[in-house]
């Protein structure tokens, strides 16, 4: 398995030396399921690597409903944009889906820090491009349509995430209903216990 720093190795394209480096200048904190980061019109300008656990991003969209728009786990970075880049209120709730362990700095901090060296400019600019890399992915794999192939990238991904996620907050990062997210895991066990059967 994984170390959360061969996995941040992995996504951002940095080197254990990189992380060492990033990790040395970094606080550790232990955080417990359900704890809010920083909750919907409020500040945090921390920046953040999760080294155990995982995080769910929401807002409440204009019908009151609560809306999942990211989850984020081990060897991931954690961090409010509006807070972190222009030190306003954020748009979104950032939550605890189970305990966790983080390391933190502060913006001041994290700002001295890859002003610091070329290696540390060099670190932060492969973060931030796998950050928007991330986003596009995600902005073209949206909608009802694509659910199922969004759902297996999830798991594929963050396997994990059924353990500790609610599946109302599954479907609603997948823009979908919770009874169509049940659809898509029914027929998924359908198909691979048919495929086992012809074995």
């Amino acid at each position: 398995m994984e170390s959360f720093e061969e996995r941040l190795c992995r996504r951002c394209g940095l080197t254990k030396a990189d992380v060492g480096m990033l990790i040395s200048a970094m606080r550790c904190e232990e955080w417990k399921r359900g704890e809010v980061l920083v909750r919907e019109g409020r500040r945090n300008t921390g920046f953040y690597i999760i080294a155990e656990g995982i995080w769910r991003a929401s807002y409440i969209n204009s019908e009151g409903n609560d809306m999942t728009l990211w989850f984020a786990s081990q060897g991931e970075i954690l961090f409010s944009s509006w807070s972190y880049v222009a030190n306003e209120a954020s748009m979104l709730t950032i939550e605890a889906m189970s305990d966790s362990v983080l390391y933190t700095m502060t913006r001041d901090e994290a700002e001295t820090f890859f002003m610091s060296s070329v290696e540390a400019a060099r670190i932060a600019r492969r973060m931030y491009e796998k950050q928007i890399f991330e986003l596009d992915k995600w902005l073209l794999g949206s909608g009802a349509p694509k659910a199922r192939e969004r759902y297996l990238a999830l798991l594929e991904d963050n396997a994990e995430l059924l353990q500790y996620v609610p599946l109302k907050h599954i479907a609603s990062y997948l823009f979908i209903t919770p009874q169509s997210l049940s659809r898509i895991r029914s027929e998924l066990v359908r198909g691979k216990k048919s495929g086992s059967e012809r074995r």
